[in-house]
């Protein structure tokens, strides 16, 4: 039975990994502009949002490396989240794309919605998700831990981030810890 009080920590972390997981949408912005904002103003602050959370995210990745911030995960079920991708794409990327921010109204309305779908992905602990992943072929799992009795360690799921086709039951994996729930399998 999962945890259901567990709390996540690096929230910071967490939300960079949200705004992370965002850059191709920021990307088209940068690409369509605005009637509103100059390009070069338009531009310049897509590029910073495209490129400060990425750099945290493989800053977090490089730090958890050098440090050994890993973790033995015995894997009790593990279920391939690729779906997960297509609801990134259409929560994220195709409702926003098309919109034109022609009056201060709509810009504000565009950005309360991006508000709304960065809490929500925050919130709901979908920080993983990152086209990143998918285009350096890596796979997304939810894997739940081995029903051993435990009522201390090993009750909530996790995220683990791979390049594997597949994971077994009773596999023991070694990964990085990029946020609490969020692990990157490290290299053999």
């Amino acid at each position: 039975m999962p945890l259901k009080n567990h709390k996540e920590g690096l929230k910071a972390a967490r939300l960079l990994m949200v705004l992370s997981g965002m850059s191709p949408l920021f990307v088209l912005w940068a690409i369509k502009g605005s009637k509103l904002l100059a390009d070069r103003y338009l531009f310049s602050l897509c590029v910073v949002i495209v490129i400060v959370p990425n750099f945290v995210l493989w800053l977090r990745i490089r730090v958890a490396t050098q440090r050994r911030d890993q973790r033995e995960i015995v894997v009790g079920k593990a279920e391939d989240h690729r779906d997960h991708l297509l609801v990134y794409l259409f929560a994220m990327l195709l409702p926003f794309y098309p919109i034109d921010t022609t009056t201060w109204r709509d810009l504000a309305a565009l950005l309360t919605a991006l508000g709304f779908i960065v809490f929500l992905f925050w919130h709901l602990n979908l920080h993983y998700m990152n086209i990143w992943y998918a285009v350096r072929r890596y796979r997304v799992y939810a894997v739940l831990p081995i029903e051993d009795g435990n009522k201390v360690s090993g009750r909530a799921s996790l995220v683990l981030i791979t390049r594997r086709p597949a994971i077994l039951a009773g596999e023991s994996i070694t990964a990085y810890r990029v946020s609490d729930t969020v692990y990157l399998e490290a290299p053999e």
